[in-house]
């Protein structure tokens, strides 16, 4: 029978020139056995350390109660640890003993865990996206109902009726739902934008006299505009909401706990500096829109929920928990970025960041074109439309309330009816108004396959929400309009007409 091995003396030359740290201990208990030898490594991830320390005062306190008790229960493979020299930094621990002696490995994981968060947190905020876009698609279904139904019963009980006012009571509570489905579509990046190119400094400077009749007096407003502002391709009504809500955060903020200041910056930033202001992923230049405050800052544990649909850390009947959901989802759907800054007691930045719109070359940045509202006060009309709605109440009512107002109607309940009747009146349809999400044929779908039959006449898309490729469908066509829901007839009523009109 052979002679036991002797302990090792010494750490082989792999392990003392390898980038992980290791090192020698001596002692029954890993984190109470003393470091005979370590190598190079060890001491850069670590911190400095005498040989003859135990080994257990390079784990943090509770980190190493942890995974002393996982040993106990006889925990096998690679023991996750925090280091006392900074408790952010991750640490895998691997253990091995050899002749009476234990052998420890420590591997920094820590942008490896900071890689899982993120990957984790950006599921997450996808998985309650399709939730709260699926929900609210549905709910601007109903409300849709709902607005026209009240419209048909307006008619019928106007002001001085007994039911006049309860009527206009359940309007109002519908706008207010509506209100919270349209946060909850921004969020779920569920929303049909329609970009343009618009430079940032104007754009800020414009909605800056907006901004500031919202902000209260006791609030002061600091603008700064950096030089050589870039173009952005952006929905100029959804940015706006974005800043408007970070701005109005900021002011809460400042006014609850004693601060006095809310700042709004706007620069061009390189790619570096942007890496350096929270966007390590920024692809060249970008436009930053900076919002801050000089208040209470956020607290660490709930930094990384407040970009969470109704997480609020105001007072009960003070805020829905929309606001940050709402700015993330918008930024989300701008192909930006949001970072967050703060530190309890220094205040909160929130940076946006935008990509920044690269003209072809040799050709200039077009001027932002303002589209002129034409409102039709006479709601009657004529015209032969085809209305494609797959939820009955709503098609319904919508082409009963239609044809008191001269139209001529003819209804579809899905994408593959609508082609049919296209085709059966084909060269006589003045106007479709289309569902853009409906089980089997989806709008734009059928728009493809009914354009031939059309003959050029305008096509309404209407939708609870609709895909980002939806959004991309709508540019560059000049005979197709989008209506979000929920809509009552009042609105539907004076759209077709427009629509008509343009196509006359």
């Amino acid at each position: 029978v052979g002679a036991k091995a002797p302990p090792p003396k010494v750490l082989d030359a792999f392990a003392a020139a390898s980038p992980f740290g290791a090192a020698l201990l001596e002692g029954e208990d890993p984190f109470n056995a003393v470091i005979i030898e370590a190598n190079p490594a060890l001491a850069g991830m670590a911190g400095p350390f005498q040989r003859g320390q135990a080994f257990g005062d390079l784990v943090e306190t509770q980190s190493r109660q942890d995974a002393a008790q996982r040993m106990a229960q006889g925990a096998e493979g690679a023991l996750e640890v925090r280091l006392s020299r900074d408790p952010a930094k991750i640490a895998h621990l691997y253990l091995s003993r050899t002749g009476g002696r234990w052998v420890a490995y420590l591997v920094d994981v820590s942008d490896q865990k900071q890689m899982e968060l993120q990957l984790a947190q950006s599921q997450k905020m996808q998985a309650i996206g399709q939730l709260a876009g699926g929900v609210a698609h549905d709910f601007n279904n109903l409300l849709t109902a709902i607005l026209m139904q009240l419209d048909s019963l307006a008619a019928r009980h106007p002001v001085g009726d007994p039911s006049y006012e309860g009527l206009n009571e359940i309007r109002q509570t519908s706008n207010r739902a509506a209100d919270l489905v349209r946060k909850l579509l921004a969020f779920s990046r569920k929303q049909t934008v329609q970009r343009e190119i618009l430079e940032l400094g104007e754009l800020i400077s414009e909605f800056e006299v907006l901004l500031r009749r919202v902000l209260s007096e006791d609030v002061t407003v600091d603008t700064e505009y950096g030089r050589d502002l870039p173009h952005v391709r952006v929905d100029r009504g959804q940015l706006e909401t974005a800043v408007m809500n970070l701005a109005v955060n900021a002011r809460d903020a400042v006014r609850a706990y004693g601060g006095t200041t809310v700042r709004i910056r706007t620069a061009r930033v390189t790619e570096a500096e942007a890496a350096a202001l929270g966007y390590t992923g920024a692809k060249g230049d970008q436009a930053l829109i900076e919002v801050s405050d000089d208040g209470p800052g956020i607290a660490p544990e709930v930094l990384d929920k407040i970009f969470d649909p109704f997480f609020t850390t105001k007072p009960v009947g003070e805020g829905t928990g929309l606001g940050l959901a709402t700015v993330y989802g918008i930024v989300k759907q701008s192909d930006g970025w949001i970072a967050v800054a703060s530190k309890p007691g220094e205040g909160s930045a929130f940076r946006i960041f935008l990509p920044v719109y690269q003209p072809a070359i040799g050709v200039p940045a077009p001027a932002p074109v303002v589209k002129a509202k034409t409102v039709a006060r006479d709601l009657s009309g004529a015209g032969r439309i085809l209305f494609v709605e797959d939820e009955d109440a709503v098609r319904g009512v919508a082409a009963r309330l239609l044809r008191a107002r001269g139209y001529e109607v003819i209804e579809a309940a899905s994408g593959e009816e609508a082609l049919e009747l296209a085709e059966l009146h084909a060269g006589q349809i003045d106007l479709m108004i289309s569902d853009v999400v409906m089980p089997g044929m989806q709008g734009p779908d059928l728009l493809k396959q009914a354009r031939q039959y059309l003959a050029g006449a305008p096509v309404m898309f209407i939708s609870g929400y609709a895909e980002a490729e939806f959004s991309n469908l709508l540019e560059g066509e000049t005979n197709i309009s989008f209506l979000p829901k929920p809509i009552d007839i009042k609105t539907l009523a004076e759209r077709v007409k427009q629509e008509l009109q343009k196509a006359a």
